[in-house]
């Protein structure tokens, strides 16, 4: 016992020296990303030098760059203002950009909705095209695609979190637009994404696909759903084909995750699991 508590002895000692360890980009990135959530006029200097990021009542500007392909529009400061004046805007409009990311180079990352303006007009002012996220999704690098994917999420948040759920009064955002406080309470709010649980069954030859009624012909897809509150990832994946499919899954594996933003924004956990091949004759 005594050798398990021998290292917590030296720690006071540690704290009078100034110890130098090595920030690999990333970390340098996230306490640079972190620091502007929490000083709001360093996001204001920030949003002066950082790349900005259009939608139109959630729709984001996209600019075609090789045929059949599109990317995002990273637009700064000054062209936005521009864009802003032109469309028949005062520019105060820029004040409700949200923080989304930092690029490699350090630059920060905002999205701004102009949905009061025409959109046609921004459009032409940036040699862009507002396209619906779910089609966009197959225009955009991956990189590109979580990107805008993250930006739409956030506007919404902030779009339908006006008001305390707690007291009804308005809330007000901080400048990164990380968190909205309640007027009257003081009650901090953060967004939240909802999890869901997507999963490949198979029996060892053959995997399980769904449809609904919904989907455009040839189209398929694995088996999801909302987690229940209280839930495991297990026991939702369990739950769901079951309900789904009525088979009893054995072998749950995770595979990986991803932030979904439909219908809302929501957390997507993907898995692998089997079925007996006695049950899915």
């Amino acid at each position: 016992m005594l050798a398990l508590l021998r290292p917590l002895r030296i720690l006071p000692f540690a704290e009078h020296y100034s110890l130098t360890r090595f920030c690999s980009a990333f970390v340098s990135r996230m306490r640079y990303l972190n620091m502007l959530k929490e000083n709001d006029a360093a996001c204001v200097s920030a949003l002066q030098n950082g790349h900005i990021f259009l939608f139109h009542h959630l729709i984001p500007l996209l600019q075609r760059s090789d045929p059949g392909t599109f990317r995002s529009v990273a637009l700064s400061y000054s062209e936005v203002q521009s864009v802003l004046h032109r469309s028949g805007s005062d520019g105060s409009l820029l004040k409700e950009s949200i923080l989304i990311g930092c690029s490699e180079q350090n630059q920060a990352q905002f999205c701004l909705d102009v949905g009061e303006l025409d959109p046609a007009a921004v459009a032409k002012e940036c040699k862009g095209t507002f396209i619906d996220l779910r089609k966009a999704f197959f225009l955009l690098a991956g990189a590109e695609a979580h990107l805008v994917a993250k930006a739409q999420a956030l506007l919404r948040w902030h779009q339908i979190n006006r008001f305390s759920g707690a007291t009804g009064q308005l809330t007000h955002r901080n400048q990164a637009g990380s968190q909205r406080v309640c007027s009257s309470s003081s009650i901090v709010y953060y967004p939240k994404m909802s999890p869901v649980v997507i999963v490949l069954v198979s029996d060892g030859k053959r995997c399980l696909l769904g449809r609904q009624s919904s989907f455009p012909i040839g189209l398929y897809s694995a088996l999801a759903g909302f987690c229940d509150m209280g839930e495991t990832l297990e026991e939702a994946v369990s739950r769901e084909v079951a309900e789904e499919v009525g088979l009893e899954v054995q072998n749950i594996i995770y595979s990986s995750s991803q932030h979904w933003p439909f219908p809302h924004s929501s957390f997507m956990l993907a898995c692998h699991a089997t079925v007996s091949s006695a049950h899915s004759q």
